[in-house]
């Protein structure tokens, strides 16, 4: 194990031998640290906490310290981080809150830029990239593969869709829809498909062309929201994905970016 003479590892932390923790790096107790982990410099983790294999970490980031929620008082919460992520300068991930379920996870292979929050409870999935600045609230849930620009903040609850794509500089206060582009250009709207993803993806032609058909009926047809969905469910050919969307607009409390 490769630990520089400055850090502060605490005897109760639980670090794999071929982690390499830099200059001036505190590690408190309650923390699990997975194979092959790299803590550039400056980075402070505190427990419980655990984190999976191969996790690069920048410096002047604050990993699993208490949740920035007044009702918190102290309760043994925890964050649990996946594997292969990238993250960059100053970016702060919380622990969770009891009344939010106690745990915020972060799962694999994502690109984490620096400057951004990921609060509270939040649900972030894998194979994510959040720029520079973006801001999640407590509570909010990002699906698989979703890209949220710089400098977008994102308000508690909120939920943002498998392969979405969010612009920067756009406020998100409703849930964004699966696969879609939304933008805060003329006030945030979603501006149909995020084709050019799907496609870097692998989804064939056919795959995109049923989801891209559904976006019609949701965006540019005269129909209200529930007319579409009526709609989409009655033609009964759209695929996995279709299904997957008109579920996810089913399940929206807060409603969604159309």
């Amino acid at each position: 194990m490769s630990i520089h003479p400055t850090a502060i590892v605490d005897s109760k932390s639980k670090i794999h031998p071929s982690c390499t923790i830099g200059p001036y790096c505190v590690i408190g107790p309650d923390v699990e640290l997975g194979e092959g982990c790299r803590l550039v410099s400056h980075v402070a983790i505190e427990g419980p906490t655990k984190i999976g294999a191969d996790n690069r970490f920048f410096p002047f980031t604050s990993i699993g310290l208490a949740p920035q929620d007044i009702t918190y008082a102290g309760e043994p919460t925890r964050l649990e981080i996946g594997g292969h992520n990238v993250i960059r300068e100053f970016v702060t991930i919380n622990r969770g809150t009891v009344k939010g379920g106690g745990c915020t996870r972060v799962g694999d292979h994502n690109l984490i830029m620096a400057y951004t929050h990921i609060a509270h409870d939040c649900q972030v999935g894998s194979h994510i990239i959040m720029a520079n600045a973006a801001t999640l609230g407590g509570h909010v849930t990002v699906g698989d593969w979703a890209t949220v620009g710089a400098l977008c903040p994102v308000h508690h609850f909120v939920r943002i869709g498998t392969h979405a794509f969010v612009g920067g500089g756009t406020t998100i206060t409703r849930d964004v829809l699966p696969f879609s582009k939304t933008s805060a250009e003329r006030g945030t709207h979603a501006y149909g498909l995020n084709a050019v993803g799907l496609e870097r993806r692998g989804f064939s032609k056919e795959r995109i062309r049923k989801i891209h058909h559904a976006y019609r009926v949701l965006l540019a047809s005269k129909l209200n929201t529930s007319q579409a969905l009526e709609k989409l469910k009655a033609e009964a050919d759209g695929g996995e994905d279709v299904e997957m969307l008109i579920r996810f607009i089913e399940a929206s409390e807060r409603g969604v970016v159309k």
